[in-house]
């Protein structure tokens, strides 16, 4: 191996242009055997993570508390519902579908799983994949999240009091969820005032928060936006959903590049434009019992009957329903691998660790104030496609974390079919004592918002106490997989975990560090 000697004085002011002393370095040779090295190392790495602490994994109780009212509050989608109840048949189809999630394979959920089969069906989405080992990071279940709210809190009401309000404001600008304000100001207002009237919202928020004003209510700067560090900043939709990479230092008469202003990416030789395509306002699915219920059968109902009406016009995304789009159809990482593409292309610099290791970062002397350009870089190792292949690789890593919290742990319903759970509490609770009428009230609760959904959803004489079925922006309504916790929500923490450890994320470019 080299060494370059920076101690050596050939790169002081007063040796300028002299060449750094290189000489062998003896005492950190190759080893001779490589295997026996890369075993030691890979035990170490094993032995580290075996110590490391893992977390007792723990579900709200749900499941086991309203097993007998044919486990109404639990993940039930695929299976075959009560035509009137809305809640899954049989229960002893739900015990099965349970006991093949904790065996860890495919096939059973196909030979003993009963479903429904008169209709082209969606399959569940990778319901094994929390079991599995990987050789790299932390274990699947090494990571963990609290308990679901139970039915019987406030936290849950107000979970669904957001959900249902949000649908409500699907075709409202995203810029009226800025303080500065908007079109449409007065329908997100009323929802914000529905919100903040609930008791969760006055008991300020006790468990997991939210963020609040000066008077500790939400606001239109706050609303929707969870609890994360500094949500609340800016604009609702992150810049990376919107800019592309500046181009036009590259004008010829020819053509005219683009600006970041343009919204096109460079990827290699071509682009990706961060235009989606235009779904028809006002057009909401799963608004009937009928719908909702062939939904919750498992049926595929987009090869029955058309889906979501697409304009091939495409633009910017500015309202809820253009960011439903975005994650109905994406790639699932692409967003953080776009913005990965964005950072690189502006020259943003690297953590300084990360970037004395790749080679960006001058090598000094003691004393030295001009640094030395190293003529090593990364590519493979702490360069671009090493930093791509990151952002993509954890994604894997999360999906499958999230995946057991997902099906191992939580099973926890859709709120599609909570909301279809309001929409029967008659009869639920009439036939299922054990609900204890917690149905009930958090239907009371919610009158305002309910309301509401009453009035925007179709009439339908299947449902004569109230239509409080969920305006779902899909035909299909949810993925075939348990809502908690989040998959893009753990996706998007992993990806953008590695962006922030490698990039020095705030500064916007090497231009403006050194500036």
């Amino acid at each position: 191996m080299i060494f370059v000697n920076i101690d050596s004085g050939a790169n002081s002011m007063e040796n300028k242009g002299a060449l750094p002393q290189i000489f062998l370095l003896e005492n950190f040779p190759m080893k001779p055997d490589r295997s026996e090295e890369s075993y030691r190392v890979r035990v170490e790495a094993a032995s580290k993570a075996r110590h490391r602490p893992h977390p007792k994994h723990e579900a709200n109780g749900d499941e086991q508390r309203y097993a007998q009212a044919h486990y109404a509050m639990s993940f039930t989608k695929g299976l075959k519902h009560h035509d009137v109840l809305g809640v899954v048949e049989d229960p002893s189809h739900f015990e099965a579908f349970r006991g093949c999630i904790n065996e860890g394979f495919a096939e059973p959920f196909t030979s003993r799983v009963y479903v429904p089969t008169d209709e082209p069906r969606r399959k569940w989405e990778a319901p094994t994949a929390g079991v599995v080992y990987d050789l790299e990071g932390p274990d699947a279940q090494a990571v963990t999240m609290q308990p679901a709210p139970r039915l019987c809190s406030d936290e849950l009401t107000f979970e669904m009091a957001e959900v249902y309000e949000l649908a409500l404001l699907r075709d409202v600008p995203l810029t009226s969820f800025d303080s500065g304000g908007g079109a449409c100001q007065a329908d997100l207002q009323a929802s914000i005032d529905r919100l903040n009237a609930l008791p969760y919202a006055k008991a300020g928020f006790p468990n997991r928060p939210r963020k609040a004003d000066d008077t500790a209510k939400i606001d239109r700067q706050t609303a929707f936006r969870g609890s994360s560090v500094n949500v609340e900043i800016g604009p609702y939709v992150s810049q990376f959903l919107w800019i592309g990479n500046d181009e036009s230092h590259k004008e010829t008469k020819a053509d005219k590049c683009h600006e970041i202003s343009d919204g096109f990416i460079s990827y290699g030789a071509q682009e990706i434009n961060q235009r989606v395509p235009v779904a028809k306002p006002d057009e909401d699915f799963m608004q009937t019992w009928q719908e909702w219920l062939r939904v919750q059968n498992g049926y595929d109902v987009n090869k029955c009957t058309p889906g979501q009406t697409l304009d091939c016009n495409r633009r910017f995304i500015c309202t809820p329903r253009d960011l439903a789009t975005y994650v109905h159809f994406d790639a699932l990482y692409q967003a953080y691998l776009n913005a990965a593409l964005i950072l690189l292309k502006m020259e943003t610099p690297f953590d300084p660790a990360f970037a004395k290791l790749s080679g960006m970062r001058n090598m000094y002397g003691p004393g030295d104030t001009d640094g030395i350009a190293q003529n090593a870089g990364g590519f493979a190792l702490w360069g671009g496609p090493h930093i791509l292949t990151l952002v993509t690789e954890v994604a894997t890593r999360a999906l499958k974390a999230v995946r057991f919290q997902k099906f191992n742990t939580h099973l926890r319903l859709r709120p599609e079919a909570l909301a279809g759970r309001i929409s029967r509490v008659e009869g639920l609770e009439a036939e299922f004592p054990s609900i204890c009428g917690h149905l009930s009230k958090m239907r009371k609760d919610l009158d305002q918002t309910l309301e509401k959904i009453h009035g925007h959803n179709r009439p339908d004489a299947a449902l004569p106490n109230g239509n409080f079925l969920l305006p779902m922006a899909f035909q299909e309504g949810s993925p075939m997989h348990p809502t908690y916790g989040a998959g893009h929500a753990a996706v998007a923490g992993a990806c953008t975990t590695i962006l922030e450890g490698i990039l020095r994320h705030r500064c916007c470019s090497r231009r403006q560090c050194r500036d």
